[in-house]
């Protein structure tokens, strides 16, 4: 039991040590799939299409760096900025979404990127804090089976 707390104990050790190694190229490595994410945005449900639009109606925010980013799309060629940009979604005509003048009016204007990575690391606390008590669990666990090994070691040689 022992053995197996220590194997658990040490696989989430090099997680959080890896993790918190490659936490840059994990920042990169996001931005790059959110543009590929918006550039192959349609309107069709798709899964790339449906989560852009979840982070931008829940952060409150529009593109990558800001709402001008879906100037370079294929869809704001066709319809403007998407909808889940928009403030208020009874006052975001099509017409409005295809004018970027206009449109800085009626949408988000901060860029998701800094949101999603702002709330990532403003959260990585309390998952660090939990993560340390779970650890000091399990290193209680590893001594307390240790000593009971030891024990019912100890008292089969005194019976016999």
């Amino acid at each position: 039991y022992a053995m197996l707390l220590s194997l658990i104990f040490l696989i989430v050790l090099v997680a959080a040590i890896v993790g918190f190694v490659f936490r840059h190229e994990i920042k990169t490595n996001f931005e790059s799939n959110l543009n590929l994410a918006l550039e192959d945005y349609n309107v069709t449900t798709d899964q790339h299409s449906e989560a852009v639009d979840t982070i931008q109606r829940t952060l409150h925010c529009c593109g990558v760096q800001n709402y001008s980013d879906w100037e370079r799309t294929e869809y704001f060629r066709q319809r403007g900025i998407p909808r889940s940009c928009c403030k208020n979604q009874n006052d975001c005509s099509e017409e409005d979404l295809k004018d970027p003048s206009k449109a800085k009016l009626k949408v988000f204007v901060d860029g998701c990127f800094f949101l999603v990575t702002s709330t990532m690391e403003s959260k990585m606390s309390v998952v660090a804090g939990i993560s340390f008590g779970i650890a000091c669990f399990q290193l209680i666990g590893i001594i307390l089976s240790c000593c009971l090994s030891r024990y019912i070691t100890n008292n089969q040689y005194e019976m016999v």
